[in-house]
């Protein structure tokens, strides 16, 4: 490619997008690559600033044409259940074909974005994403770039695998233990599993069974058993959670459980969260602000991931120490906010 002065740019094939932006009303592409200059259109490129544009003449030896390398930065980025179409501007944009758990190799991807000229860039990961919603981009900053770069960029994905994955959200058959003897003898009306109700159903799972139990760390641990015994593929323990005297229910998960992962996360709301596994079936405890659908808690960070198939860790959780402080928004508008995101 070669830069000429515009005004003696008729004919020539233009080897680049041209951006117009009109403040608070659009960005587009004026002109398309390949866009061949006519008499008419010089006014309109003067306009946009450019006395000068980028026409095809050979791209050197060695080098990649921003397209290109984009779609090469593309194809390393996009993983399951993802897609992405051609180049518009020099990027690509890479969407999700399903209602599922965007994972992210931020390892992978910083170092991708530490070779020069290169850049991929992605929403934030373990976070449920819609089908057609953009989760990523990619780009060159130059109109070309060294072959190298490239070459680099595909090595380090090379035995890593792509760096972004969407996994579904597998149905699961849901077992609801509700503790508390005010709630078992009827005093208290049960307000947390019609909140599980409807968030578990949003997910595509189901509320397969449910208990009321009283805060006796025996019974609790007998209804876990009982409703893995029913064919449960996660338990909810909801309720008696903190430190009062009479809050037994991590008693009785501890006693249920093969692994304990967590009992506290470092997120707020929901540091009284509990987590263990009966062989791979997770077992959670849920404190009580899970039950105000207002704001997010720790259990709309954990769920999905948990759907999505994510056997989680400790490290998984005290990472959630950066960016694991609600903000409490007048409206909440989780997930689209900083909430859980190192």
């Amino acid at each position: 490619m070669k830069s000429v002065p515009t005004v003696q740019a008729l004919g020539l094939i233009l080897c680049h997008d041209i951006t117009e932006i009109v403040p608070g009303e659009q960005k587009r592409a004026a002109f398309k690559k390949g866009h061949v200059v006519r008499e008419e259109d010089i006014p309109l490129f003067l306009r946009l600033g450019k006395e000068n544009i980028f026409v095809w003449s050979d791209v050197p030896d060695g080098q990649a044409h921003e397209d290109e390398a984009a779609l090469r930065l593309a194809r390393i980025a996009c993983g399951l259940n993802l897609s992405f179409g051609e180049p518009s501007e020099g990027r690509i944009d890479l969407r999700s074909e399903i209602r599922g758990l965007l994972t992210v190799k931020r390892d992978l991807l910083e170092a991708v974005n530490d070779i020069p000229l290169l850049t991929v860039v992605t929403a934030h990961g373990n976070r449920e994403v819609k089908p057609g919603q953009i989760v990523a981009g990619t780009r060159a900053i130059p109109l070309c770039v060294p072959e190298e770069a490239l070459l680099g960029a595909e090595k380090l994905c090379l035995d890593s695998g792509p760096i972004l994955n969407v996994l579904p959200l597998a149905p699961h058959l849901v077992g609801v233990v509700t503790t508390g003897s005010e709630v078992y003898h009827g005093r208290v009306q049960d307000g947390f599993t019609p909140v599980l109700r409807r968030k578990f159903a949003s997910w595509g799972s189901s509320i397969h069974c449910h208990a009321l139990v009283p805060d006796e760390p025996s019974a609790t641990a007998a209804a876990i058993r009982e409703a893995l015994k029913q064919g449960a593929t996660l338990v909810a323990v909801t309720g008696g959670m903190s430190v009062d005297p009479d809050d037994k229910t991590p008693t009785a998960i501890r006693e249920v459980c093969g692994e304990v992962v967590t009992y506290g996360v470092p997120a707020m709301p929901g540091a009284m969260f509990m987590l263990g596994y009966v062989r791979d079936i997770a077992i959670l405890g849920l404190p009580g602000c899970v039950m105000y659908e207002r704001r997010a808690s720790i259990f709309d960070l954990v769920a999905p991931r948990l759907l999505a198939g994510q056997r989680l860790t400790r490290r998984d959780f005290t990472a959630l120490a950066h960016g694991g402080l609600c903000a409490q928004c007048p409206e909440c508008s989780f997930p689209d906010c900083s909430f859980g995101c190192a």
